[in-house]
């Protein structure tokens, strides 16, 4: 259903279709960002450790990059389930779940930004005043900016623009 309708989905669809009523879908999710964060939480885990790899394995500069592209991907092909359920940080009663809410979510993707965006900035290849939450904003808008885009190529160009803006100058903007 997300899929197909994105992450506004019918909760009692979702349940109707899984073969159960309302009642047990909100018995273990007890709301749409628990429901977000059981579907995406072992994809999130997954690019987190691709952040951890490109760490590992390449110059600070290109992991945060490649890191990037995958995050766009990510987020692109799960028709923005990423984007609104990062950008709902809804912290009040049962907006954790299961242990694994969105505030979880969304810390463990800027937590992988993070550490990439810092150690380029400590190699000096990025923007010092640039913010983890700003790239990971900035690529969830180009995720749900061109989620009906025909021309296949403008997510990768909005992000080679931001990529360039992140490495414009090491100083900080004011400085320039």
């Amino acid at each position: 259903m997300f899929a197909a309708s994105g992450p506004e989905a019918s909760l009692n669809e979702i349940a109707r279709r899984a073969g159960v009523g309302p009642g047990t879908l909100y018995r273990h999710f007890p709301n749409r960002p628990a429901l977000l964060s059981a579907v995406l939480g072992e994809r999130i885990a997954a690019l987190c450790a691709r952040a951890e790899e490109l760490s590992a394995t390449e110059p600070p500069d290109a992991a945060l990059a490649a890191w990037l592209h995958a995050f766009l991907v990510h987020a692109r092909v799960n028709r923005g389930l990423v984007g609104a359920h990062l950008v709902d940080e809804q912290d009040g009663p049962g907006a954790e779940g299961a242990g694994d809410g969105p505030g979880d979510c969304h810390r463990l993707i800027l937590e992988a930004a993070s550490g990439l965006l810092t150690r380029a900035q400590t190699d000096g290849t990025a923007r010092g005043d640039l913010a983890a939450d700003d790239l990971v904003h900035l690529v969830i808008g180009i995720a749900l900016s061109t989620t009906q885009s025909r021309d296949v190529e403008q997510p990768g160009r909005l992000l080679s623009l931001v990529l360039d803006a992140a490495y414009a100058s090491a100083a900080p903007a004011k400085d320039r």
